[in-house]
């Protein structure tokens, strides 16, 4: 009792090859493609502060600016506030550095080293962990700091 309607090329019982029926779509979906992506970018956002070394030290802040990157992943020496040494994230005591330092600098291709000191610590004690590095291998240091400290030539940063 209900009406039905016959589509063109016979409506019988489907086991026939419709001629013009749907195609494949040849398209691609980049939605997706930019939601991963999206995501990936967030993540790497939030991660990318945490991949530096992690001892907190208060830099002193300069207007000088940064050095070129090498190949090899910096070494870093780090003096805290309280004191200690660490190399990266591995305190060191003092008697133990220039021996630590001449082992790695053994295994490295660069001489560059990094060192990070807290801004209370004396230049005293800032010389000595530098003559320390020297003598373990490492003759060119770089003073990690801060931008955007005074300039002694006048002018305003920015």
């Amino acid at each position: 009792m209900g009406a039905h309607i016959v589509k063109p090329g016979g409506g019988g019982s489907g086991r026939r090859r419709r001629r013009g029926g749907a195609k494949p779509m040849a398209e691609i979906n980049v939605t997706p493609f930019v939601d991963v992506m999206l995501v990936l970018l967030i993540i790497f956002m939030v991660s990318a502060p945490l991949l530096t070394v992690g001892v907190p030290v208060e830099l002193p802040k300069t207007a000088a600016s940064a050095l070129s990157a090498d190949s090899e992943e910096p070494l870093t020496v780090t003096l805290t506030a309280e004191g200690a040494v660490m190399i990266q994230t591995t305190e060191t005591p003092a008697g133990e550095l220039v021996g630590k330092l001449r082992a790695i600098a053994a295994e490295r291709s660069s001489d560059r080293i990094f060192l990070r000191a807290d801004g209370a610590v004396p230049y005293a004690e800032v010389m000595r962990v530098m003559g320390a590095l020297n003598a373990g291998g490492f003759s060119n240091i770089g003073l990690v700091t801060d931008t955007g400290g005074p300039r002694l030539d006048g002018r305003d940063e920015g």
